[in-house]
C-alpha cells in the first residue's frame, strides 16, 4: 500500500437517511426475485443458477407511507475456500450488520438445510430483528412445506411468494412495524447526481466504487465479470449527495455470449440511462482501446456528460500524464473534449481529483448558454467561412437559441435546414465549444426552418 500523501481519498459519508432492510439467505432461495418484488423494480438478475447476485444490490421500497432501503445480498456459501465465496459471504454479513432489519429468505421446496441453520448461528449475535420469510410457497399445497421451518425455533414464520406476489404485505407490514420510527421532519433535499461507473471488465471499476464511497461496496476480484449487476451506492461528500453506479463490464458483442453476461451489458446500458455523468474507466498499462472508445460513444449518444478516469496509474513508470492524454486525443479524436484524470484506485491517489470534475462537467452540461453570445459566436463563425452550398442550395443562419440542457442544445434557425453539411455542424459546435468552455459534455445542434410570418 503505498504511503498517504495529500492527493490521497478522505473517506465519503455514506447516505444513510432511510432504514435499511437487508435480505440474506442461501444461494437461490429467491432473494433476487423478492428484492425485485419490494422495490417494484427488475434490477437484480434472476437466474435459476446459483451464484448469479455477489454484490450487494440496493433498491428503494415504499409501504404504508415509509420508504425502505431494500439491500439484495450474494448467497451465503458454505465452501470458504475460493476466495470470491468469501467476499461474497463478507459481503453478506456485512449488509446484515448494517440493517436495521435483516430479512432471512429461505427456500420452501428445497427444506431446511444445515447452510440455514449455520446462518442462523452467525446472525444469532447480531441485536437487529430477524425476520424469517420462507419463500416459494406458490400454491396451496406448498403450504405444509412451510412446518418444517418452525424447527429453527424462530417464529413467526411469513410464508411468501416472491414470483406471485403472496404473503408480500404481511411481510412488509412486520417490517414497517419494527423499522425505526421516521424523522419528525423529513429532509427536502436535491436530487442526487447520478454517476455511472462504465468500461471494460477488470479496469477496475469495483476498486474505484470502494475507493470513492470510502468503504468495502463492491467485491474485488481479478475473475473478470465479477459485477454483474448495476450497484447503486448513495454516497454525500462535501455536503453534496451522489448516486454511485457501479457497471458490469462492457465487452464487444462477439465476446457476449453467455446469458447472464448478455443481461449484465444491458443493464449496465440502463444504469447509465439513468444517470446524469459517465465515468469511463480505462485500464493504463493497456491504454485506451477500441472498446474504450465505443463505451464512449454510448454515453455521448445518450446524453451523458463523461469523464475518463485513466486507472492503475501506479502501474505505469515513466509515462507523463499530458503526453499520454494527447496521444490518445491524436488516436481518438471523438476523446479530445472528455477531461482525462489519472488515478490508482489501489492506492487512492488521485481519486480525490474526480469529484471536482465531477461537479465542473456537471456545471457544464447543464450549462445555460446567454442567446446573445450564442449568436455573436455563430455569426463570427459565418463571417470567416460560409456555409457550404449542398444541392445548388447555400444554406443562411438567421439566429439560434438554448431549447434544452443536460445536454446543452441549440436550435438554429435557417434557410434550408436540411443542406447543412455534417462538416459544418461540427464547425459550428467547436466554435461554440471555445467560446464557452465546454468539456466533458456533448453539444447538440439543431436546424430548423424559420417560420414565415
Amino acid at each position: 500500500m503505498a504511503k498517504p500523501d495529500d492527493d490521497r481519498l478522505p473517506r465519503a459519508e455514506a447516505l444513510a437517511r432511510l432504514p435499511v432492510v437487508a435480505l440474506v439467505g442461501r444461494p437461490n432461495t429467491g432473494k433476487s426475485t423478492l428484492f425485485n418484488r419490494l422495490t417494484r423494480s427488475r434490477r437484480a438478475l434472476v437466474a435459476s443458477t446459483p451464484g448469479v447476485t455477489r454484490d450487494r444490490n440496493i433498491g428503494v421500497a415504499q409501504h404504508a407511507g415509509r420508504r425502505l432501503l431494500v439491500v439484495d445480498t450474494g448467497g451465503f456459501e458454505a465452501s470458504e475456500h475460493e476466495a470470491l465465496n468469501r467476499a461474497v459471504r463478507a459481503q453478506a454479513l456485512l449488509a446484515a450488520e448494517s440493517a436495521d432489519v435483516i430479512v432471512v429468505v429461505l427456500d420452501a421446496r428445497a427444506g431446511l438445510n444445515p447452510l440455514d441453520r449455520l446462518l442462523f448461528e452467525r446472525l444469532r449475535a447480531l441485536r437487529q430483528p430477524r425476520l424469517v420469510a420462507v419463500n416459494k410457497v406458490d400454491a396451496p399445497q406448498h403450504e405444509d412445506l412451510v412446518g418444517e421451518f418452525y424447527g429453527l425455533g424462530i417464529e413467526p414464520l411469513y410464508p411468501i411468494s416472491a414470483e406471485h406476489g403472496a404473503g408480500i404485505e404481511a411481510l412488509l407490514d412486520e417490517i414497517v412495524a419494527r423499522v425505526p420510527a421516521a424523522p419528525a421532519e423529513a429532509d427536502a433535499a436535491e436530487a442526487p447526481t447520478a454517476i455511472a461507473i462504465i468500461g471494460r471488465p477488470n479496469v477496475g471499476k469495483s476498486s474505484l466504487l470502494n475507493c470513492l464511497a470510502g468503504y468495502e461496496r463492491a467485491i474485488v476480484s481479478p475473475v473478470p465479470g465479477t459485477t454483474r449487476d448495476a450497484l447503486d451506492t448513495p454516497v454525500r461528500h462535501a455536503g453534496r449527495d451522489y448516486l454511485l453506479v457501479d457497471t458490469a463490464g462492457m465487452r464487444r458483442r462477439p465476446r457476449v455470449q453467455q446469458h447472464l453476461e448478455r443481461a449484465s451489458v444491458v443493464r449496465a446500458l440502463r444504469a447509465l440511462e439513468r444517470a446524469e455523468i459517465g465515468l469511463l474507466v480505462v485500464d493504463a498499462v493497456e491504454g485506451v482501446t477500441e472498446q474504450d472508445a465505443r463505451i464512449a460513444g454510448y454515453a455521448w449518444e445518450r446524453g451523458r456528460a463523461l469523464l475518463l478516469v485513466v486507472n492503475k496509474w501506479d502501474a505505469v513508470t515513466g509515462a507523463d500524464q499530458r503526453r499520454v492524454a494527447v496521444r490518445i486525443d491524436q488516436r481518438y479524436p471523438s476523446l479530445s473534449v472528455v477531461p482525462k484524470l489519472f488515478v490508482s484506485a489501489l492506492t487512492g491517489r488521485g481519486v480525490p481529483r474526480i469529484w471536482g470534475a465531477v461537479e465542473t462537467v456537471a456545471e457544464q452540461h447543464r450549462g445555460r448558454l446567454p442567446t446573445a453570445k450564442v449568436n455573436q459566436v455563430i455569426s463570427r463563425a459565418v463571417t470567416a467561412q460560409a456555409p457550404p452550398a449542398v444541392k445548388g442550395a447555400r444554406p443562411r443562419l438567421f439566429y439560434a437559441t438554448q431549447t434544452a440542457y443536460a445536454p446543452p442544445t441549440i436550435t438554429i434557425f435557417a434557410s434550408h435546414p436540411s443542406h447543412v453539411a455534417a462538416a459544418y455542424e461540427r464547425y459550428l459546435s467547436n466554435q461554440l465549444r471555445a467560446a464557452f468552455g465546454l468539456m466533458g459534455t456533448p453539444l447538440r445542434l439543431r436546424f430548423r426552418a424559420r417560420e414565415r410570418r
